[in-house]
């Protein structure tokens, strides 16, 4: 597989993924990149996941719904 660099010096590797982390080594035999770190998109949470943890949240304790709207939106 041959792969070239555009004018900004960026190489477009197969497999990687936005936010993957690699570590760059440069070998007698080339350059070696090597995969350290694969960001993972954090899974999205239903409705009634949301309000689970809204209730579970300990500094939410004695708040009510009125209260927090209030605190959180401008004037």
């Amino acid at each position: 597989m041959t792969l070239t660099a555009d004018a900004k010096k960026r190489v477009v590797l197969p497999g990687a993924v936005p936010g993957d982390v690699f570590v760059y080594e440069e070998t007698r035999r080339g350059v070696l990149l090597k995969l350290i770190y694969r960001h993972r998109e954090p899974r999205k949470q239903t409705k009634e996941q949301a309000a689970k943890a809204v209730k579970r949240w300990k500094s939410l304790r004695g708040v009510k719904w009125e209260d927090l709207r209030k605190l959180t939106r401008d004037p």
